[in-house]
């Protein structure tokens, strides 16, 4: 991105700082072209700060002509609104909110997006950024070459279509939309063959043919080779002109992009391309020596580059386009007690949607009716189909596998968690790593110094030395090719868009690229515990019956005692009897013995649940207690905590071995026996294990722990899973200082957890992830990266993924760099023909640092074992 005119004028740099704090504010809720679907305008409303005040100001503005979507932000005290331009202002907008009761502090700036398919590579964008520098009123901008975008922020006395002009006079066309690139967006191949079906691509082979005809005249016929034409004194043959005819085909369009550059200012390859052709035909009206070749080949095989680089630009924006092909385009609705099909842009907050067997899910909602198997993967990367039962949450996007459902919309279309994921992929391309700054940077050098070095080369030699003035005129030129950095200034955000979108088909959302970054290079890894290693629900995991009583026996008497009992540890003993079909006796004066325990009596027998502390103050013996057994053979689980194969010591080994394993106890008994013995706990999640085990293979140094609960707990899970070390009863504060700690002792720490609790130490880490976020405002938009699934697999995944992308950034920027040098050392030794320049220079670097950063799209999150049991 161009540096800011020293005037101040106007600020382009686009810091992670800045994004997180107003940026991406700014543009939360544009997705479209202002040009044709509406601006967005932002207010401060600091007085609107409850919901009844956020209804009255949007009651107040829908009142307006042209006004499409409202969005009062009480938390913020902002309202953002998407309007159409010709219909309704930025003034009429604020005086409705004034006429709810409201001050409007701030009405002077909004934000749109605009669609520049053209706009394809560096070069591209800064005659774009040029053009826009000189647009009075724009705040800020950002292209987005990648994706054929530009978003501007501009104040009330600019309008879009200034904007729009700005563009269209920089010379690249502002689209509907970004889908309307092709006349075949819907086919990722078809977009692609479109490529060489244009009139660009026409025009290119056209100019081929002339300069094939030219070269068999010139070398093969030619005797027919004759004098056709004398211009400025000088002779023009037959293969001269068909070699200017060939220049003129594909030049065309060459000379057209090379005078807007020179318009805006901007020093890129079609400049370069359009002195360098221009350089060769002069050259040979004036020194008498033919270049004619030598300027056909420049063109020709400059417009072949020119389509590979859309080529390969298409295959990047395709891994985009295929985000948002997710979702589809109409929706079932049930409206006045029929059917209809409507566009999703019309389905609305509180409709009840259809979803058949093999039909994808139009919005985010929640089942009302029907049961069936949701294949998830699109959204949250689940490689198992999620059964849906009346009450759960299901997201626009995903597929309905087997039943019907009913589904009541919860959000509109522009706001779904597939939007949501849409807009951040996108605007994670503001975010720049350190070394796509450290590029920009250095291509501002880079070609200013090739541009003089290709003048010394073409002047010198022959000025000093006596050398030919053509022989040292094609070097020059060919260093002009050589000048333009695209493939060096492209490798990174290429690379950062395949990764980011990778990772999001993949259900893991990134972003930024300085996040991308970060994460590849951290060498510690910091955990929650509760809710990300393990599940962060309680449930049964023994039962040990006593007394010649049954394991059924033992969670019938249970379940009666905490049918009524508000615990958490009551809940799970509940909820687990009923999995299992495990009915409940009549239960009458129940009592809660707070801190201990619980009683009532159970089909007119009083019973006793809780600690063992609680039995042990009603007087039993919990040395000695006899264990179940089944015909004379005791139970295997009795047998394994029995030491004399009848008798159990709950004091001493029992209840002890239970709690070395994380797990609380709770003694069922009546007056007279302990009845059984039943252990909760917090189960690890299948496959953390393994997770943490694939990270240390892939280098991870230290993985930590960090949780708020008891030590034992702690240190029992800690031993399951295999992390280095743990800390327990941390408060949040604490969990902070223990990040803290942990990146002074290591060059970047990342900190995993549920993106609410652990917000401190999220936002200390060097990378913060949050788990589970599919469907969680919150956790979207607080953490740098979001795993969209409760799935521990996806962090060695995001890890290898950050760590390659890493390691093909390195790549694409040093081989391209290098190429380039290689290539411009050698021309002033005849070794790199013009040819060669055009076609490994800028072609060649081109497609290999696209195809290169694609290879991202291949990593894939391992599978885990789901049969993985914690011991």
């Amino acid at each position: 991105m161009t540096p800011p005119p020293e005037d101040g004028g106007h600020d382009h740099e686009h810091d992670h700082d800045q994004d997180h704090d107003t940026n991406e504010q700014e543009t939360e809720n544009v997705t479209t072209d202002s040009s044709s679907r509406g601006d967005v305008a932002q207010f401060s409303v600091p007085e609107m700060d409850c919901p009844s005040c956020a209804g009255k100001v949007e009651n107040s503005v829908q009142k307006l002509d042209g006004v499409e979507t409202i969005d009062p932000q009480v938390t913020t005290g902002t309202l953002s609104v998407s309007y159409e331009g010709d219909q309704t202002s930025l003034d009429e907008i604020a005086e409705r909110v004034e006429k709810a009761g409201y001050t409007v502090e701030d009405r002077a700036e909004r934000t749109a997006s605009f669609a520049v398919p053209d706009m394809d590579c560096a070069s591209c964008a800064g005659k774009v950024e040029n053009a826009l520098d000189d647009v009075p009123g724009i705040r800020s901008y950002e292209t987005r070459p990648t994706t054929g975008e530009v978003v501007a922020t501009y104040d009330d006395a600019t309008t879009s279509s200034e904007v729009v002009a700005a563009i269209e006079g920089a010379g690249y066309d502002v689209t509907d939309s970004p889908a309307d690139e092709t006349d075949a967006a819907a086919s990722a191949t078809e977009e692609r063959e479109s490529v060489w079906r244009s009139s660009r691509a026409i025009k290119t082979w056209i100019s081929g043919g002339f300069v094939a005809l030219g070269l068999l005249f010139e070398f093969f016929l030619t005797s027919q080779n004759v004098l056709v034409a004398e211009l400025v004194g000088r002779e023009l043959l037959a293969a001269d002109i068909l070699f200017l005819v060939a220049v003129g085909v594909a030049g065309q369009i060459i000379f057209r992009n090379g005078y807007y550059s020179a318009l805006n200012r901007n020093l890129d390859i079609d400049l370069l391309m359009s002195i360098a052709i221009s350089g060769a035909i002069i050259a040979s009206l004036v020194f008498g020596e033919a270049l004619y070749f030598e300027a056909a080949t420049l063109a020709f095989l400059f417009s072949i580059a020119e389509l590979l680089e859309r080529y390969s630009m298409d295959r990047a924006r395709n891994s985009l386009q295929e985000l948002m092909d997710l979702s589809p385009d109409e929706a079932t609705v049930k409206r006045d007690g029929e059917e209809v099909t409507v566009p999703v842009d019309d389905v609305t907050v509180g409709d009840i949607v259809v979803v058949r067997p093999g039909e994808k899910i139009p919005m985010d909602g929640e089942v009302l009716d029907g049961e069936s198997a949701v294949n998830q993967a699109p959204i949250t990367g689940e490689s198992v189909p999620v059964d849906k039962t009346p009450g759960d949450e299901v997201y626009a996007g995903t597929i309905n596998e087997q039943g019907y459902l009913e589904i009541e919309v919860t959000s509109e279309a522009g706001d779904n968690t597939l939007s949501r994921i849409v807009q951040m992929v996108e605007d994670a391309q503001s975010n720049k790593t350190e070394r796509e700054q450290f590029v920009n940077r250095f291509s501002s050098y880079y070609t200013p110094i090739v541009v003089g070095f290709a003048v010394l080369v073409a002047g010198v030699p022959p000025l000093v030395l006596g050398a030919s003035w053509p022989t040292f005129i094609v070097y020059g030129l060919t260093l002009l090719v050589l000048a333009c950095p695209c493939a060096f200034v492209i490798s990174t955000p290429v690379s950062v868009v395949s990764g980011i979108t990778s990772a999001a088909k993949n259900g893991v959302l990134i972003k930024g690229g300085n996040h991308l970054e970060a994460m590849g290079a951290v060498e510690a890894i910091a955990m929650d515990k509760t809710g990300t290693i393990t599940k962060g629900e309680l449930t049964v995991t023994d039962v040990v019956p006593l007394n010649d009583n049954s394991e059924d026996d033992v969670l019938r008497c249970a379940r009666g005692l905490e049918l009524r009992s508000e615990h958490p540890i009551g809940d799970a003993i509940v909820e687990y009897a009923e999995e299992i079909d495990i009915g409940a006796p009549t239960v009458d004066d129940f009592e809660s013995v707070t801190g201990k325990g619980v009683e009532a009596s159970l089909d007119g027998k009083k019973h006793y649940a809780g600690k063992p502390g609680f039995f042990s103050e009603l007087g039993f013996n919990l040395e000695h207690v006899h264990a179940t057994t089944d015909g004379g053979i005791v139970t295997t689980k009795s047998r394994q905590m029995c030491e004399r194969n009848d008798c159990l010591d709950l004091l001493e080994g029992t209840v002890p071995d239970l709690q070395s394993e994380g797990k609380t106890v709770v003694l069922v008994g009546t007056e007279d026996e302990i009845e059984g013995v039943i252990a909760v706990a917090d189960e690890i999640r299948p496959g953390a294990k393994q997770a943490i085990q694939q990270l240390h293979d892939l280098g991870v140094e230290q993985i930590v722990m960090l949780t708020g609960d008891n030590e034992r707990t702690a240190r029992a899970i800690a031993e399951q899973v295999g992390v280095d070390e743990y800390r327990a009863e941390l408060l949040p504060d604490e969990k902070v200082e223990a990040i803290k700690e942990l990146d002074e002792q290591h060059d970047g720490v990342a900190m995993i957890g549920d993106g609410v609790n652990d917000a401190p130490a999220l936002a200390t880490a060097t990378v913060g992830i949050a788990m589970g976020a599919a469907g969680t405002d919150t956790a979207l938009e607080t953490a740098d990266i979001a795993l969209m699934s409760d799935d521990l697999s996806k962090l060695p995944y995001l890890y290898e993924l950050s760590h390659d992308a890493n390691s093909v950034i390195q790549q694409n920027i040093w081989t391209s760099l290098g190429a380039k040098a290689v290539l411009a050392l050698g021309v002033p030794f005849g070794f790199v023909p013009i040819w060669m320049a055009v076609l490994v220079g800028d072609a060649g670097m081109t497609l290999g640092v696209t195809g290169n950063a694609m290879r991202l799209s291949r990593i894939t999150p391992a599978e885990i074992d789901t049969d993985e049991v914690a011991p």
